[in-house]
């Protein structure tokens, strides 16, 4: 739907099948609400199937659950640990795991029970960006959708990465669970210890910079860039540092937000059972793109997010547990809003255990993303509804690079052509800054660096474009323009 202003994402996560936590209740208020919405692609971040030993007929429960919108809308499904019958994954390249815990790393199933969990939940997929097997034979599936004039990235975020066991000494009851407040977080950010492969992150940036038939960007992936829960499964549960989270190992998180950033893109992703918005940053707060946890469906296993010092510069009205925070690995990160169970999670099994899912609206024209996270059980259509607390919330595109300025290049101002691709390449190095595609005719843009760059303008899926070299930083004080006719 090109010529439609605003592209409408329905996000999902963690379709628990247990009694004793809602999974046992049927879904038909999601499948009525998503008829209302009428989304232009469905994302289901992981854990459709809870069943550890038979993928196959609860595959098909989930079909028939959600057979009415999956038949009508683009659907992405990528698997999880509990899709291929794991507590938790940590891929490592696709090694065998000796316990379905994971921690070894690697996949514990039967090799072909991997496979065919792979092969029922992405075989629908877009080809994959690389399609080369890792070890054993394992298939993957990153690669790219465009939907409407918005592309997404789907990345496993969880096919490379490493087993926290035998890497990073183990300091409480389970390998990746931390207690010791008293820990140096850079002691388990060893050199060994990967998180996206060398050739996702080479995807990400051939990704970032190619803007053919699109608006906007975003992101799918398993679970979001830091740790973004204290309490786990009780509320007398509370761990320093989660290594399940992408917020380890802080290296391969960081290179994967610099890689993002450059395209201003959002990240949308599930698993952490519990509904946040985070601003992240890299070197500083905030200098890098927002993301969006979607909450479970149903919820399994409960998380809060509960620090014990109040956020720094939080916005104004803001409770005290938002605001900026580091995580337990020191990734800086802003809470923004969080979804955390009620008092009496047992008394509603859905509401009060913060089940439900999101929706993230595309406009086009605006360039602006709105964040949306609702309920179950409730009609999105009523007036008397309200969304969990912190939602709803606007994010402009370019505030998904939210690194500040050291200096300007000169305005871009355009003829002859509207909405063109700027893209900026720092020439000390060859490498590019950001790509965007702007929305009109003129653009200002930033650098973090004194010096002289290439600024490439136009059009690339027509290959109209124009190159302007050796252009020198201003600084911010100055304004200087710089015409480029088509």
């Amino acid at each position: 739907p090109v010529d439609k202003e605003t592209i409408v994402v329905a996000a999902f996560t963690g379709n628990s099948i247990y009694p004793g936590h809602g999974g046992d209740i049927p879904k038909t208020d999601i499948v009525a609400n998503i008829k209302k919405l009428k989304p232009d692609l469905l994302f289901f971040s992981g854990d459709q199937v809870y069943d550890h030993h038979r993928h196959y007929a609860y595959w098909l429960k989930f079909g028939r659950d959600f057979g009415e919108i999956i038949r009508n809308i683009p659907t992405v499904t990528i698997p999880d640990d509990h899709d291929v019958g794991q507590a938790n994954l940590w891929g490592a390249g696709g090694k065998k795991s000796n316990t379905r815990a994971g921690h070894d790393g690697g996949y514990a199933a039967p090799l072909e029970y991997v496979k065919m969990v792979e092969r029922a939940q992405t075989s629908h997929l877009p080809d994959p960006y690389d399609p080369t097997p890792v070890q054993r034979g394992i298939g993957v599936y990153y690669t790219t959708l465009t939907v409407g004039g918005v592309s997404f990235a789907i990345i496993e975020d969880r096919k490379f990465k490493s087993g926290p066991q035998g890497l990073v000494p183990q300091q409480g009851p389970r390998p990746d669970h931390i207690r010791n407040p008293d820990y140096d977080p850079k002691s388990v950010d060893v050199p060994a210890a990967k998180l996206l492969g060398e050739r996702q992150l080479k995807f990400l940036r051939e990704w970032a910079a190619d803007w053919r038939d699109c608006d906007m960007k975003s992101v799918l992936s398993q679970t979001v860039f830091c740790g973004g829960a204290h309490l786990h499964g009780s509320r007398n549960n509370r761990l320093h540092a989660d290594l399940d989270s992408n917020g380890w190992p802080q290296t391969g998180r960081n290179k994967a937000l610099r890689e993002i950033r450059k395209a201003f893109a959002i990240m949308i992703a599930g698993d952490q059972h519990l509904g946040t918005i985070v601003h992240h940053g890299v070197d500083e707060w905030n200098d890098s793109g927002y993301s969006f946890c979607v909450p479970s469906i149903a919820n399994l296993y409960l998380r809060w997010w509960a620090p014990l010092e109040p956020g720094k510069n939080r916005e104004e009205g803001m409770p005290e547990y938002l605001g900026e925070f580091v995580d337990g690995f020191d990734n800086k990160i802003t809470m923004l809003a969080v979804a955390n169970p009620g008092e009496m999670e047992n008394h509603d099994k859905l509401t009060t255990r913060s089940a439900g899912f999101g929706v993230v609206k595309f406009n086009k024209k605006r360039r602006e993303i709105t964040v949306e996270c609702w309920p179950r059980n409730v009609d999105i259509t009523s007036t008397t509804v309200k969304q969990y607390p912190g939602w709803p919330r606007t994010i402009r595109q370019q505030d998904n690079y939210g690194r500040k300025a050291v200096a300007y290049l000169p305005t871009i101002k355009v003829s002859g052509m509207t909405d063109p691709v700027v893209q900026v390449i720092d020439e000390a190095n060859s490498e590019i800054v950001y790509t965007i595609r702007i929305k009109g005719t003129s653009l200002r843009p930033k650098v973090f660096k004194a010096g002289k760059y290439t600024i490439k303008v136009g059009e690339q899926s027509t290959g109209k474009m124009k190159t302007l070299k050796n252009v020198q930083y201003i600084s911010p004080g100055k304004r200087k323009t710089v015409e480029v006719n088509f």
